[in-house]
């Protein structure tokens, strides 16, 4: 989590995941993503729980077996009967959660979010897709630094020129998923998920089951009754944002594309969390 909260022993708890789209990069009440956003789609859901703490597991930047690692350890910090609903939204699987030898700077010294970004080769293209924002781009700066002191550079740049491929991406992401999935179903605990982009599913209009009976075996087991999507071949909120033309920042849709979201997965939020937790 961005911040370490501190929350009441005996309330309910509502979590939230996912990347940037979650915690709420450059919404109106961003602080440089060091705090949860109150105007984003996963906050605004939670606000008609009045009596529930809300707890963000999101990170900028995090990639599927991220998001699902973050918040499985977060649902064990507290009694899991205790827990009202989960609500993810899942990125791109192009990105990698990695554990790296310790370092200090490494989440819990371990952790690293590694993204096609994170290459030397990628930096000028960085730079100048954050070229109108100088607070994002010293944010940048100051993860690129403590990149190359971790090790982590050297390893994105070796990751993204021999290893990374779309089917293993996305053989770890649907893993991920359905790892989670199952874990909250275990516990009892209802839970909707959604997405940023359909590069999880789709590769322009092919679907990723198409590529061989493994993938479309694994496909099977995501249970997708308890996804809400924003359009035909599942449809992300990005790709949504930008194809109804919401204002943007730099990267991300900002507050009135969130709210409208919000409007739009309603239904599918009170059928999947449960009238009864609502």
């Amino acid at each position: 989590m961005a911040k370490k909260f501190k929350y009441r022993q005996n309330s309910k708890k509502f979590i939230s995941g996912g990347c940037s789209f979650t915690l709420g990069n450059e919404l109106s009440d961003d602080v440089d993503g060091k705090i949860p956003s109150k105007n984003s789609w996963a906050y605004l859901l939670y606000s008609i729980r009045p009596d529930d703490e809300y707890v963000c597991t999101a990170k900028g930047g995090a990639g599927n077996s991220g998001i699902a690692r973050r918040v499985f350890e977060t649902i064990f910090e507290f009694e899991t009967s205790r827990i009202s609903g989960v609500v993810i939204m899942w990125s791109f699987p192009s990105r990698y959660d990695w554990a790296m030898p310790r370092h200090n700077s490494l989440e819990k010294t371990r952790w690293a979010t590694i993204t096609p970004w994170d290459t030397t080769d990628q930096q000028g293209n960085v730079f100048k897709t954050l070229a109108n924002s100088e607070p994002q781009q010293e944010q940048w700066q100051r993860r690129h630094d403590e990149l190359r002191q971790t090790g982590v550079n050297d390893f994105a740049n070796a990751l993204y020129k021999h290893a990374a491929n779309e089917y293993h991406e996305i053989y770890l992401s649907w893993k991920s998923i359905i790892w989670l999935q199952n874990i909250l179903v275990k516990h009892k605990i209802p839970y909707m998920f959604t997405l940023a982009d359909n590069s999880l599913f789709y590769d322009g209009q092919t679907p990723h089951t198409d590529i061989d009976p493994f993938l479309k075996k694994l496909h099977n087991e995501i249970d997708l009754t308890k996804w809400f999507f924003f359009g035909q071949r599942n449809m992300g909120f990005n790709q949504w944002s930008l194809l109804n033309d919401y204002k943007r920042g730099m990267t991300h849709p900002l507050d009135e594309a969130h709210r409208n979201a919000v409007d739009l997965m309603m239904p599918k939020y009170r059928k999947t969390i449960g009238e009864n937790n609502v």
